[in-house]
């Protein structure tokens, strides 16, 4: 195995229902800059090698409001350095070109470090909220996935590393040469293209999901066995990484984990974790033969966070399971993948 990637995800409280209450700000700070700000510099601080961010389009029962994803991680883009910042953002009913485009945005504000976690919407009020008709049935599902992502890549690289001149003296710009149409034609969209933002500096932003041609394959697992069944089928199929997903429930100082919430089981797909953090230490260790990488979901963000930054992730540093991001890397480097050639470069 080569490089394995601690993800968070940040957004809301936690998890847990009722996170909200063991917060350690008032709950009208919830979306505030500062909260934002505070809990990713505390997952950069950790070792984290990305951070992520939920988003809906509808409000949620714990998180009736919330700012869009994409937003959120660009706020913090100038006040970080290293670790990845990887928003969600829907492929069923979101406009590619605008997703592309806002991708490709914050990884110039982040200086390489953006990612994108593509997920369908199977919830037919998000339609309404759109202005767009319903997308039912697994493969229409699918197929919206596949060619938003599709799109979204295609557009990155429609300018070329080299198409923006700057060459004041003789007023040109751009080498419009090295833009490219892309003339995408779907079953429900088209779209000709070029990209209205550069080529990113990672030249493709990292593509996160459950389904359809990611780099980082998200895989289903409740147990062990089951996920380095899943990561092995996902590598079979083509996959460059496999990442598990973990509810994490840790002791803090004043409560075992079974004591703050009780023995709640797992959301389906998700491995889960309740204890010490030193048995979430031993099962990170080995879930790293197995798999390129994890994303915790945390119980409570304010009281979970502050223990595996304490704990866990130094435990795992100074073994050498887990490696601090490197200052001045893209998150592709970070992750082990190398920077893709632009298809459009190398077959004109």
């Amino acid at each position: 195995m080569g490089v394995f990637a601690l993800g968070v995800e940040l957004d809301g409280e936690g998890y847990r229902p009722g996170a909200w209450r063991r917060a350690t700000h008032a709950p009208d700070r919830l979306l505030t800059a500062d909260t934002l700000r505070s809990r990713v510099t505390a997952a950069e601080n950790a070792g984290f090698t990305l951070a992520t961010f939920a988003d809906s389009i509808r409000p949620e029962r714990d998180i009736p409001g919330r700012i869009d994803a994409v937003t959120r991680a660009s706020f913090v883009a100038a006040t970080t350095s290293t670790i990845g910042l990887v928003p969600t953002v829907a492929t069923t009913y979101a406009e590619p070109f605008h997703t592309a485009s806002q991708v490709a945005s914050l990884d110039y504000a982040s200086r390489g470090r953006a990612g994108w976690i593509a997920e369908r919407v199977d919830d037919p009020r998000a339609a309404a909220t759109w202005g767009r008709r319903p997308v039912v049935g697994d493969a229409d599902l699918a197929r919206e996935q596949r060619d938003s992502i599709e799109v979204a890549r295609r557009l990155w690289d429609s300018w070329e590393d080299d198409a923006v001149i700057r060459d004041y003296a003789s007023g040109r710009f751009l080498d419009r040469n090295k833009l490219h149409y892309i003339d995408f034609q779907g079953e429900t969209f088209s779209v000709k293209g070029p990209a209205i933002v550069p080529r990113p500096p990672q030249g493709q932003p990292v593509v996160f999901g459950a389904e359809g041609p990611v780099d980082v394959r998200f895989v289903a697992a409740d147990s062990i066995a089951t996920a380095v069944e899943a990561a092995a089928a996902a590598r079979s199929a083509g996959d460059s990484l496999v990442f598990a997903e973990v509810e994490v429930t840790l002791d803090v100082s004043d409560l075992p984990a079974a004591q703050r919430f009780g023995e709640a089981s797992a959301s389906p797909g998700r491995l889960g974790f309740s204890g010490s953090a030193r048995g979430l230490t031993d099962l990170l260790t080995e879930l790293s033969a197995h798999l390129d990488g994890v994303r915790l979901h945390l119980a409570v963000i304010d009281e979970d966070l502050p223990v595996l930054a304490r704990e866990v992730l130094p435990a795992l540093l100074r073994t050498g399971v887990a490696h601090r991001p490197v200052p001045g890397s893209t998150l592709r480097a970070n992750l082990g993948l190398t920077r893709p050639a632009n298809r459009y470069a190398t077959t004109r």
